[in-house]
């Protein structure tokens, strides 16, 4: 596997604090269509997350599908902000499959909305507060029902659905002073890609919280949204589930990006094969 010597071997730019350095967490990046991600088990990132939220830091973890690969490798800006991620897991049976192609023996599809589900299982059990940020009042709504009745240990510290539009400074201002004030250890990001990541390396130095964006993870554990059968995600078919779902607006994304991974992803083994 050709990687560039450049690319750090932590999870972060950063140095880790002294909680964070004791968990067992070691994560090689390797770069997938230019854009870096980091070698993962379910197991690492749980525990990574779990030493971030209990030494109070200020972190961002990112989850990559073929349609954030693809606008990463089309836009310099959005690639820089999956770089400045702490963590970025493959969201997508197609990822990781790549990653597996490239050298990550065993990594694991680590999607945003199975990892909200799963770190609130763990997070419920330690009585953690989470911080709810995106999508509609009324999936937020019935989203703070379902963790209510599922991880009754775990207290929804605060949520904010944010306007169709850029916030102004004075309503961004606001939002963060909402979010620190609240305590949440967790903010639990759902805007899309690639809002989401775009906004959360925007504030990660001013919200005192791991971010994770988890895309349309807010719709479908609300139930407002009808996500892909467990077979369908596990042979990379999902993006073909909400084709069908929303042909109408989604068509021309897939159409695109899927057929812009593959040319892509096939030159790069073609040259990891030859290096």
């Amino acid at each position: 596997m050709h990687t560039s010597p450049s690319l750090s071997t932590t999870p972060s730019l950063r140095s880790l604090s002294p909680a964070a350095q004791a968990t067992p967490v070691v994560v090689s990046p390797v770069l997938v269509l230019g854009t870096r991600l980091h070698h993962l088990t379910w197991e690492r990132t749980l525990d990574c997350m779990h030493a971030w939220t209990a030494a109070r830091e200020a972190r961002v973890i990112v989850a990559c599908n073929v349609h954030s690969l693809v606008t990463a490798r089309l836009h310099p800006s959005f690639r820089k902000a999956i770089h400045n991620a702490d963590l970025a897991t493959a969201d997508g049976a197609p990822v990781a499959w790549m990653m597996r192609k490239l050298g990550c023996a065993g990594q694991a599809r680590i999607s945003g909305p199975d990892l909200m589900w799963r770190y609130f299982e763990q997070a419920a059990q330690r009585g953690e507060s989470i911080f709810l940020y995106g999508s509609d009042e009324h999936t937020q709504a019935l989203l703070v029902e379902r963790i209510e009745k599922t991880f009754p240990g775990l207290r929804v510290a605060g949520r904010y659905c944010p306007p169709f539009r850029e916030l102004t400074a004075e309503e961004d201002e606001a939002a963060v002073r909402m979010i620190n004030a609240s305590g949440a250890q967790t903010v639990w990001v759902s805007l899309g890609c690639p809002k989401q990541e775009n906004w959360m390396t925007q504030h990660r130095e001013r919200i005192q919280a791991v971010q994770i964006g988890v895309g349309a993870a807010f719709a479908y554990h609300a139930g407002t949204v009808k996500r892909a059968p467990q077979w369908m995600q596990d042979s990379g078919l999902e993006w073909l589930h909400r084709l069908v779902s929303e042909p109408g607006r989604l068509w021309k994304r897939y159409l695109v990006t899927n057929t812009l991974f593959i040319w892509w992803a096939a030159g790069q083994l073609v040259r990891s094969r030859l290096a």
